[in-house]
């Protein structure tokens, strides 16, 4: 089977959620037999050309990248909101030039099924329509306008609260279209389905979690953690994990300092602003690492894993590299989301700072309770996000809903 994968960003390498989630799944359908090529943006947040991509990786799929500049214009915001209906964070991914190569590969060969990797992407179904005959299908990564609506909720600035309002409403517009042209829904969480089948979607789905490439080395392979340590790893340009983290800092961090002075807490992400980091740079305690190189060794030799997070949707990809390492992991409900993973088991879930600040104080002075509900999360991790499994399940759903595999 012959699928185009279309990317608002460039999945390597991989160290970010979206970048996991997309790369994790190519590499899971090449490997099941699908012959994929990808078709991804570079952007200045995630700036890339095809010689960042490694050789071995490029020998399995075709891959195209375009320059696409989603720079913010304060100029084109305000003309935007004032003379348009249109998303403004999803309108700055329209691209001729991506448009002009989209057409070019459509038009030179044949897919069975195109996939857009997230919901920017509806702005080229009409050229997709035109030149393509096969079907069409959306893996959302979360539901988008969702997002923004949490995050005009949890926002105390009232222009801040009013705008996010506004891209909320007019993304779950954008989404509501959407969704209504595509013919198969990937969604990432059953909870996310749920939400688009209530949006009016009545089409044919898959629910396909992200997924873990899990080997021996990687999950069975322990080292000696820095200890009364716990740490963040994420995208720190995502305004979830900034509220998330700062939300922390202003209502737990003190609490577990009092008990454990000698505790740290260790954030590390790309993309970091400087207003940001000057923040969390200002408590005691907090030791910054910007990007790594090396995620798996990061969580490895960290003690516990936090989520924060009170706004964003989807599933949080960390949670999941963090499981399947082993790693006891405290995360509020919306971080949980989607995990599905049992509350005092395999995960802690804390919906309220005293909450979060006793789970981690107990997990940081109890090593034996730390162990074991890592043991278990890991456990539950190769149970449900082996990507092997879930991929060949996906190419199994889209081979069942054609014609054998072509295009219909």
């Amino acid at each position: 089977m012959n699928i185009l994968v279309l990317a608002n960003k460039v999945p390597y390498p991989p160290n970010d959620g979206g970048a996991i989630a997309t790369m994790n799944m190519i590499q899971g359908l090449t490997n099941a037999g699908a012959s994929i090529s990808l078709l991804a943006m570079s952007t200045p947040k995630h700036k890339r050309s095809i010689a960042n991509v490694p050789i071995n990786i490029k020998n399995k799929l075709k891959v195209d990248i375009v320059d696409v500049d989603t720079n913010i214009n304060l100029a084109k915001v305000i003309i935007n909101l004032v003379f348009s209906n249109e998303p403004y964070n999803a309108s700055r991914f329209k691209s001729k030039a991506f448009e002009r190569r989209l057409k070019e590969i459509l038009a030179n060969n044949t897919f069975s099924i195109v996939q857009l990797e997230g919901a920017y992407l509806y702005y080229y179904i009409p050229l997709i329509q035109k030149y393509h005959k096969g079907k069409i299908a959306l893996r959302a990564h979360n539901v988008e306008h969702e997002i923004w609506l949490r995050a005009s909720t949890n926002q105390k600035n009232l222009f801040k609260k009013w705008y996010f309002g506004i891209l909320s409403n007019r993304i779950r517009e954008m989404e509501s279209r959407l969704i209504s042209k595509i013919d198969f829904l990937i969604p990432i969480t059953d909870r996310d389905f749920r939400l688009f089948k209530s949006m009016g979607y009545n089409g044919a789905y898959q629910v396909s979690p992200v997924g873990y490439k899990l080997n021996n080395d990687a999950t069975n392979r322990q080292e000696e953690n820095e200890r009364y340590s716990i740490f963040h790893l994420g995208g720190l340009d995502w305004l979830p994990n900034q509220e998330g983290i700062i939300w922390f800092l202003n209502n737990c961090w003190e609490a577990i300092l009092e008990e454990l002075p000698s505790a740290r807490f260790f954030i590390a992400g790309r993309n970091a602003p400087i207003n940001f980091i000057k923040k969390i740079q200002r408590y005691t305690g907090v030791v910054y690492c910007g990007e790594i190189n090396d995620s798996t060794n990061f969580i490895r030799t960290k003690g516990i894993m936090i989520v924060p997070i009170l706004s964003g949707g989807g599933m949080r990809v960390k949670i999941v590299e963090g499981m399947a390492l082993g790693k006891a992991i405290v995360s509020t409900p919306i971080g949980a989301e989607g995990i599905g993973a049992t509350n005092g088991s395999e995960i802690i879930i804390a919906s309220s700072p005293e909450e979060m600040s006793t789970a981690l104080i107990s997990l940081l002075t109890n090593n034996e309770k730390t162990s074991q509900i890592g043991k278990l999360a890991q456990q539950f991790a190769k149970l449900h996000f082996n990507n092997e499994i879930i991929t060949q399940n996906l190419l199994s759903f889209y081979m069942q809903h054609t014609i054998n595999g072509k295009d219909c």
